[in-house]
């Protein structure tokens, strides 16, 4: 019997949920790196979600009040590619990524998404949260992982003692 080898398209692309912070840019250009090595595509998710713990994180000023958190956050998106691609030149894998945004509970939408576009593997950053803080919380990227049907990698920032 005879086995064919998919092709990078057939496999799917590689999903990078990002949220903004350091450890989403650690996260995307990890998944850049392995998107150039292994000749695949980058799909940018990021969840529009206005959690308890850090309300109003779409408004940046005043002015961002009455517009809706949606159109916020693909400005804030934007502008994390292209913050990412201007110090990375070298990815050339970010200047075709697809972007996609969506409301709701991010591990839920993280994995909705995956699914959706046939993703080979998960990407995303992880703050690393501990104690009462993760307990109450919860960490997204743990949630993830635990019911993801796919890999997951989980990319931290290196940590700046300064």
């Amino acid at each position: 019997m005879e086995t064919r080898q998919r092709s990078a398209d057939e496999a799917g692309p590689i999903l990078v949920a990002v949220d903004f912070a350091p450890d989403s840019q650690a996260a995307l250009l990890w998944a850049g790196n392995y998107a150039d090595c292994v000749g695949g595509s980058l799909v940018v998710l990021h969840v529009v979600h206005d959690p308890a713990d850090a309300p109003g994180y779409y408004r940046k000023g005043e002015e961002d009040l009455l517009r809706p958190m949606e159109d916020v956050a693909l400005e804030m998106l934007d502008q994390f590619l292209g913050n990412v691609a201007e110090k990375h030149p070298e990815l050339t894998v970010l200047e075709g990524v697809e972007k996609v945004l969506v409301r709701g509970v991010p591990a839920t939408r993280i994995l909705e998404v995956a699914a959706a576009k046939a993703a080979r593997l998960i990407v995303m950053g992880s703050r690393g949260r501990t104690g009462l803080p993760h307990l109450l919380l919860g960490s997204k990227a743990e949630r993830v992982v635990q019911l993801s049907p796919i890999p997951v990698t989980i990319v931290k920032a290196e940590q700046n003692d300064d």
